[in-house]
């Protein structure tokens, strides 16, 4: 890899499906509203390309997986609305439409795309190159550092360290333990009953993380920790669930993504 790689991640189902909502609300039937929506994916990729400039790019995708975490906790995700039919059908054109710009698309059998995400965005920050998230899911707040930036394409803004003290009231390396305490609906994970985010933030700024709050004795502690202590196990395993895994084995080489324009 060069001194300056810049390796642009898509979150290719969360930006296909929100391009693809815009289409449906048109009337349209579903045929025309996934052509619209393939036009509209090579445009958005082409804008992304010429504003992020990478050396590598990907898109990756979710598969039909149970994933780790649905096998530790069963309800994970439940409720989630399913893919639109038409939508799933048309998935392989879809990716097609990123090959036509040059981008390779991923996509595991057995792995989340979280996780994957995660593991090339740290991979690659590790050794000291840069990452750029494309998707609007604010887990990967989570990643934020030395190297790696979250872009949120559809309300053009970026999802940073000032972004998540102005929405949580912490840092990003203490969101998982801020997660862990809320819970995170849209993913039905619990956390600790009655901790919402205020009183997780407040939590954080004075004990610092989880450990920090489950190092303290029962008898020394407020009405708030003593919810977090007396649930410990569930705040354990919201954790657990929402901290992205940065280990997922890739299969591949960098190198096989580096970005040719077309």
């Amino acid at each position: 890899m060069s001194p300056k790689s810049h390796l642009l991640i898509i979150d290719a189902l969360n930006l296909i499906r929100r391009l693809h909502a815009v289409q449906a609300q048109q009337a349209l039937s579903p045929e025309q509203a996934l052509l619209a929506t393939r036009a509209n994916l090579v445009n958005t990729s082409r804008k992304l390309l010429a504003a992020a400039t990478p050396t590598h790019v990907i898109a990756v995708f979710d598969g039909e997986v149970n994933s780790w975490r649905k096998g530790l906790y069963p309800d994970y995700k439940a409720g989630r609305s399913p893919m639109p039919p038409e939508l799933k059908a048309g998935l392989a054109s879809l990716q097609d439409a990123f090959w036509e710009c040059g981008i390779d698309a991923l996509l595991s059998q057995t792995d989340e795309a979280d996780d994957l995400v995660a593991t090339l965005a740290c991979g690659i920050a590790r050794h000291g190159h840069r990452a750029t998230i494309i998707s609007t899911d604010k887990g990967f707040c989570q990643l934020i550092g030395q190297g790696i930036q979250v872009r949120d394409y559809f309300n053009k803004r970026w999802l940073d360290a000032a972004f998540v003290q102005q929405h949580y009231g912490v840092a990003p390396a203490q969101l998982v333990d801020f997660w862990a305490l809320t819970g995170v609906a849209g993913s039905n994970i619990k956390g600790v009953a009655g901790i919402g985010p205020k009183g997780a933030a407040q939590l954080l700024q004075q004990y610092g993380s989880l450990d920090g709050m489950l190092a303290v004795a029962i008898e020394e502690a407020g009405k708030p920790l003593q919810k977090v202590l007396a649930q410990a196990e569930d705040a354990r395993l919201a954790q657990t669930l929402v901290r992205l895994r940065l280990d997922i084995p890739l299969g591949f080489n960098l190198q096989e993504i580096r970005y040719v324009p077309r």
